[in-house]
């Protein structure tokens, strides 16, 4: 049975899926769900633990809000979705994202925030996986090389300074790993609309995206 209140966002890194989940939340008043920063959670939660259960008791100790449409983690009141931010968090992330033992501690999670009021998930496996019955499901990609430039600014705004030749490299050896890892790897399923934002900016995107939600008579 389909779910009306979920739209699903799959795609390889720096394709854009957290912008327009982001936009899409804010557009139709539904919930955020950013799994990449979830993952990237349950990776600092597991560097100081360096063992999953421990490392799955220290995420639930973590308070998931939703601040102006997008995920923000706490601990212990405070902020710390910028740190969790840094490139070396998503490097750790993407290798523990393809451990069972991570995604069986996370899935659970992911699921129980899905409400009447709408969700908006995107990530590698939101619509193959976490949210298979969604009413709506995208797959967004672009070309590495544009990816990487796009990347490379959202570093830049947050002071980090990093190779693009460096980023172009890592986002080709990250999409290899997450469509072949045998674990819920990164695919387009049958259902789902591909969404290709090559040449086209963040509000042409929403656009498209709009026209196929108002046609499933989504809003």
């Amino acid at each position: 049975m389909k779910n009306n209140h979920i739209i699903t966002i799959d795609g390889p890194s720096a394709s854009g899926k957290g912008s327009l989940a982001k936009a899409l939340a804010k557009e139709l008043s539904f919930i955020l769900l950013d799994s990449g920063l979830l993952y990237r959670a349950y990776s600092y939660c597991f560097e100081q633990s360096h063992n999953h259960s421990a490392a799955k008791s220290l995420f639930l100790n973590l308070r998931i809000n939703s601040i102006d449409h997008e995920m923000h983690v706490f601990e212990n009141n405070t902020d710390i979705t910028s740190i969790l931010r840094h490139e070396n968090i998503a490097k750790s992330a993407s290798q523990l994202s393809s451990l069972k033992e991570t995604r069986d501690n996370l899935i659970s999670f992911q699921r129980d925030l899905a409400s009447d009021n709408g969700l908006v998930a995107d990530g590698r496996d939101m619509g193959s996986v976490v949210f298979p019955n969604a009413n709506l499901k995208f797959f967004l990609d672009a070309a590495p090389e544009v990816r990487a430039k796009r990347r490379h600014l959202e570093l830049q705004k947050r002071g980090q300074e990093v190779n693009i030749h460096d980023l172009i490299n890592d986002i080709v050896e990250r999409d290899k790993k997450d469509r072949t890892r045998e674990l819920s790897p990164l695919i387009k399923t049958e259902d789902s609309i591909l969404l290709d934002s090559t040449n086209l900016d963040q509000e042409s995107i929403l656009d498209e995206a709009l026209q196929h939600i108002k046609e499933r008579n989504i809003l």
